[in-house]
């Protein structure tokens, strides 16, 4: 096996990964040179390549010609060793490098290499001109790891592996960076790392400049080595938001808030629209989603109606069965604060309007006091409901005259009821909550009948 196979034989995987994005690195640096390689094992043989990314990298000219057509391996050979004269002179020291590991295309210390030039040219350079004389005693690892911490304050980020596997920490950069850039980052999956890590990496390149010499499944991949990340978040420092950049304001989720009796947990029935409100005037103007999960498992999406702006949202749902529902509130993906709401749904009530109500206890006048009368309430027809009557006297007080309810059977209550004074009382009549037809009901009533004068009275 060659060598350049036994290197890569062992973890490959995160070897493929540094091998592919000190490629992208080293081409993103000779385009200025109008040069690119393909393969990095074999194309910085001749020595032409390395000496126009050094070029690039150092912005000054070689100290000493160079073969430009280098057919044979002396040729090469004394091209490289220009390039490795002009990093000695640069103070870039390299271990176990000579030219002849770079013409004969040994990977592993080809890769020494490359790391090398990347954190002497773009990971040890200053992060910021304010650098102190603390911060440059730092290792460029330290440097760069405080600069990012100090840019992402929300995130634990505390190395350059595992901290980026969800993609979270990429969008938190980014809009740290360029903050409005990425204001959603908080609310992203961290169970869909690949989705997070394409579009922080995205807006990254398309306005703050900077390329992906990493991919997105590479970076949240848990085999990618330090190198490699290191060398996609050197380049954060020196990024500069570009002009028309779609700056949007943060989103908070937990600024949003619902409210409205179709999320309490009583007072809610069966075929009776339950309503309430979400407003997310707080939060940012995002997407609301609401779903209503039955007592028997289902889900259904509820729609959620926008008011003037978009600041708050009317939901209405009908429930069909008596049961604990629950209610999601979403706001950009995320929970709202109480999200879910346990909602107790009871039977329904029954239709008061189909209630009537008979005899002389409701007539306007021919009561008198002192004397008892009554009435009849008929629900046949009306549904399920609890009957209730409540009689104000004259004084407007609803606990003086008692009304005494009797079950009659076959949907037929009867009240009865003893006015104690004169005056106008007023009966209010309710089945399930609602007021029946007519009600309140005004009875005069008229004054007590003299005892001693039998016949005087009516009904006497």
């Amino acid at each position: 096996m060659p060598t350049a196979e036994k290197d890569l034989a062992d973890n490959a995987a995160w070897k493929k990964i540094q091998q592919n994005t000190f490629t992208r690195w080293i081409n993103e640096h000779l385009k200025c040179a109008n040069k690119r390689i393909v393969d990095l094992q074999l194309d910085l043989g001749d020595g032409l390549r390395l000496i126009a990314l050094l070029e690039v990298l150092s912005q000054q000219k070689m100290h000493r010609r160079f073969n430009l057509r280098p057919s044979f391996r002396q040729m090469k050979l004394e091209n490289v060793s220009v390039a490795l004269e002009f990093l000695d002179n640069e103070n870039v020291k390299l271990v176990s490098i000579d030219p002849g590991t770079i013409v004969d295309g040994n990977l592993k210390l080809i890769l020494g290499l490359v790391w090398t030039l990347i954190l002497h040219y773009s990971i040890s350079m200053p992060v910021s001109e304010g650098d102190d004389s603390e911060s440059a005693s730092k290792t460029p690892k330290q440097r760069l790891l405080g600069w990012i911490q100090n840019k992402v304050p929300d995130m634990p980020i505390t190395n350059f592996q595992q901290d980026w596997r969800t993609g979270r920490a990429l969008g938190a950069l980014v809009d740290g960076c360029a903050p409005g850039l990425c204001p959603d980052w908080e609310t992203w999956d961290p169970v869909k790392p690949a989705e997070n890590a394409t579009e922080a990496m995205r807006l990254a390149d398309d306005w703050l400049g900077i390329p992906q010499v990493i991919a997105p499944e590479e970076i949240i991949d848990p085999q990618v080595d330090e190198m490699s990340v290191m060398t996609y978040l050197s380049q954060f420092p020196k990024a500069n938001l570009k002009p028309g950049a779609p700056l949007k304001p943060k989103l908070n989720p937990k600024k949003a808030r619902a409210y409205g009796p179709g999320i309490e947990p009583t007072g809610n029935r069966v075929l009776r629209p339950a309503v309430f409100t979400v407003d997310t005037f707080s939060a940012g103007q995002g997407q609301v989603t609401v779903y209503l999960d039955h007592p028997g498992g289902t889900r259904q999406e509820l729609k959620a109606e926008p008011n003037d702006a978009k600041k708050t949202y009317d939901v209405t749902y009908v429930p069909q069965v008596v049961g604990t529902h629950k209610v999601t509130v979403l706001f950009v993906g995320q929970p709202i604060p109480k999200s879910p709401f346990e909602v107790g749904v009871d039977k329904a009530l029954g239709d008061a309007s189909k209630v009537a109500v008979k005899g002389p206890g409701i007539e306007p006048v021919g009561n008198i006091a002192d004397k008892s009368t009554y009435f009849d309430i008929y629900t046949a027809g009306a549904g399920t409901g609890d009957v209730t009557v409540m009689i104000k006297d004259p004084q407007g007080l609803d606990d003086v005259v008692e009304a005494m309810m009797e079950d009659k059977g076959d949907n037929l209550y009867r009240c009865t009821y003893r006015p104690t004074q004169a005056g106008l009382h007023a009966l209010a009549v309710t089945f399930g909550g609602a007021a029946v037809p007519k009600s309140p009901f005004s009875v005069d009533v008229g004054p007590a009948c003299p005892s001693q004068i039998p016949g005087s009275c009516p009904g006497w």
